[in-house]
């Protein structure tokens, strides 16, 4: 079965960037981190959420945290040395190209500055939203670092 387009643009960017993951579509929703473990039988934090910020000085921020956390805007704001807010659903889509709900932690449109939580590097193995609400794909964390060129913070 063919991928949705916004499945198969993180499949095709995964495949460039010269990753062999595989991009699935679901039955059930993969929306909600709590969906997402349970259509994919894992712990909550296991899923990868893509969290996207504005910085005050106007950057976009990506925040790349577990499933089980909650950010702490905060701490996300001492690490970057300024205040950031949570980014609308127009602002999400024109930096990376997919709508909230199953915005990849990589692929986007715009290069943007990214941390990592260090929750995440505590699992095997790791899945993350792949474009679509439906549609995820399994990683290791030393994967996800990789594509993201993230930086590793304790986000929670």
């Amino acid at each position: 079965m063919a991928l949705k387009p916004s499945a198969r643009k993180v499949q095709d960017a995964l495949a460039a960037a010269g990753f062999a993951n595989v991009v699935v579509e679901l039955p059930d929703s993969t929306r909600t981190a709590a969906e997402a473990a349970a259509a994919v039988g894992c712990e909550v934090g296991q899923i990868v959420k893509s969290l996207v910020f504005r910085a005050a000085s106007g950057r976009v921020v990506l925040v790349v945290a577990s499933g089980a956390h909650r950010v702490d805007e905060g701490r996300v704001a001492t690490e970057l040395g300024e205040q950031i807010g949570r980014a609308d659903a127009e602002l999400v889509r024109a930096e990376t190209g997919f709508a909230i709900g199953g915005v990849p932690p990589f692929g986007h449109a715009r290069a943007l500055t990214t941390l990592v939580d260090e929750a995440l590097l505590a699992h095997a193995e790791l899945w993350a939203a792949a474009g679509h609400p439906n549609a995820v794909f399994r990683c290791t964390p030393a994967e996800l670092v990789a594509m993201t060129g993230g930086r590793v913070v304790r986000v929670a």
